[in-house]
């Protein structure tokens, strides 16, 4: 009996033998990866300090001021000119010495000599006056025609330039400021009449 179940024994074990030699072989368990920061940290410093510099753009904006300045010069183009006022100011020497002349307010006959120019001693002696004569406004003098030219200096202040009306002024009594100055021609010069009133502060054109 020993015999026969010697060689099955055997049999049992070699089967059970081969049946474990054709297991697979069971999964090793994965790995745990480990990361090395010292390698990460070298290739992204060296990957920042490979990179190029970036040139600045430079943008040209010669188009831009052309195409800005080309309205401003058309609508400079378009428009009109004003034209300066022009005078139609009589000159000086246009206005006739007169024969005779009455006195305005501010007048005296050294005033008619200059603005005249005549000779200042020829006036006094055709009407009999004397250097001081102190004439009322109204009062009519004799105007020589063939008297020499004043002598002395005609113009007692600079001009053209502007003046500001004092109380009472009138274009006679300016024209007597300035000496060698029609009354007539200033206030042509303003667009005025010669006999109109000017207000005090009012600023006027001396020619």
């Amino acid at each position: 009996m020993k015999k026969h179940l010697t060689p099955l024994v055997l049999t049992i074990i070699l089967l059970i033998a081969l049946s474990a030699c054709t297991k697979p072989a069971s999964t090793p368990p994965p790995a745990t990866a480990t990361i090395n920061f010292e390698n990460i940290y070298e290739q992204a410093t060296g990957t920042a300090l490979a990179q190029p510099e970036i040139a600045p753009v430079e943008v040209d904006t010669t188009g831009e001021e052309e195409s800005l300045s080309a309205p401003e010069e058309a609508a400079a183009s378009t428009n009109t000119p004003v034209p300066e006022p022009t005078s139609t100011m009589v000159p000086i020497s246009a206005y006739e010495v007169p024969a005779s002349y009455t006195l305005h307010t501010g007048e005296f006959p050294y005033c008619l000599a200059r603005r005249f120019n005549i000779n200042q001693d020829s006036l006094l002696a055709l009407n009999n006056l004397s250097i001081n004569a102190q004439l009322p406004a109204g009062y009519t003098l004799k105007i020589p025609q063939s008297a020499g030219p004043f002598f002395g200096q005609r113009a007692l202040r600079s001009h053209p330039v502007s003046y500001t009306v004092l109380a009472n002024d009138t274009f006679y009594s300016i024209a007597c400021l300035f000496g060698d100055v029609d009354p007539r021609a200033i206030a042509v010069a303003n667009g005025m009449d010669v006999s109109a009133s000017l207000s005090a502060g009012k600023v006027i054109q001396i020619p």
